[in-house]
């Protein structure tokens, strides 16, 4: 719906606006910006609105001011006039997904149902997140009753947390959980571990923790949209770290393999590792390393995870 650079950037806006406003009223920032900014930050509106609007026409391209033009004209009911503000700001820079939110508060106001929900879509599709303020302003609330309305609250929760909604991203789910971690063959304690979601449900952090030893690491794992496969990143507290990347499998196992990894004394390892969903409440990991270009198999490791009840 949004692209990760999109996303990235109305980001970085957003992030940039404190600092835009508190610049405004340092010292280089001329007698009329600092008057227009202290009116804004006082919400005095009708002073705002006449101080940002001899600036829009001073500076016809500084999104900016006709952003804060638009509010102050949406905040004096002057709506028409506040929409022109909020075109002016997205055609000089003000991202659309802030933009289009305005546009829509304004057509609300007019009762314009369907003009409403066009600058909501718009807002949605260019990366809008917010579904808690959709559900909450009371600026809306004569939309909440349209069919359109819960289409718009889907659209921005799955901008606040994509992962989650994407089904490649939720393979890995079954991992996820508190563990305890035996060997397969005896039985023997090896460890434990917490399997969580984390990021928006984009990544599965793994917290490792060996039994008996102070040996301990931890695993990042994430579905890689453009190379479409599964990655691992594990690092410990030994200075170790492996790039581990693969797929599941129509099986149900995930599947993992490294490149030939260079070692101490010369040589090259390989490594293969699956993870093996037995049931809800189990998972086996095998371990297998080949020095010999994949060609052969020895294995390192065969445990098995048992959900901690």
């Amino acid at each position: 719906m949004f692209s990760r650079v999109g996303r990235f950037l109305a980001v970085v806006w957003l992030a940039a606006w404190p600092f835009q406003a508190s610049h405004a009223q340092g010292p280089n920032a001329s007698p009329e910006k600092a008057a227009a900014n202290s009116a804004y930050e006082s919400k005095d509106w009708s002073k705002a609105e006449t101080l940002y609007a001899q600036i829009t026409r001073a500076e016809p391209n500084n999104g900016r001011a006709w952003y804060r033009l638009g509010i102050a004209r949406h905040a004096l009911a002057q709506e028409e006039a506040a929409i022109v503000g909020f075109q002016k700001a997205i055609e000089n820079g003000v991202p659309p997904l802030f933009g289009e939110y305005q546009i829509a508060l304004c057509h609300s106001a007019l009762h314009n149902k369907d003009k409403a929900f066009e600058s909501l879509d718009k807002a949605v599709r260019n990366g809008y997140s917010d579904s808690e303020e959709l559900k909450a302003s009371s600026e809306l609330a004569e939309l909440r009753t349209d069919s359109r309305f819960a289409k718009i609250v889907e659209g921005a929760a799955r901008n606040a947390k994509p992962c989650a909604f994407a089904a490649e991203s939720r393979q890995f789910d079954f991992w996820v959980g508190e563990w305890d971690v035996v060997t397969t063959k005896g039985e023997m304690p090896a460890g434990s571990s917490r399997i969580e979601r984390v990021l928006g449900d984009c990544v599965i952090l793994e917290n490792w923790k060996s039994n008996g030893t102070s040996y301990e690491g931890k695993s990042y794992n994430t579905y890689n949209t453009t190379l479409k496969r599964w990655e691992q990143f594990w690092v410990d507290n030994s200075q170790g770290m492996v790039h581990f990347y693969g797929q599941l499998l129509k099986n149900g196992v995930m599947d993992y393999y490294t490149d030939e990894i260079p070692q101490p004394d010369g040589t090259k390892v390989k490594r293969h590792m699956e993870f093996i969903p037995l049931g809800p409440d189990k998972v086996r990991q095998v371990s297998h390393s080949s020095a010999d270009h994949g060609k052969t198999w020895q294995p390192q490791y065969d445990f098995t995870y048992n959900r901690r009840k």
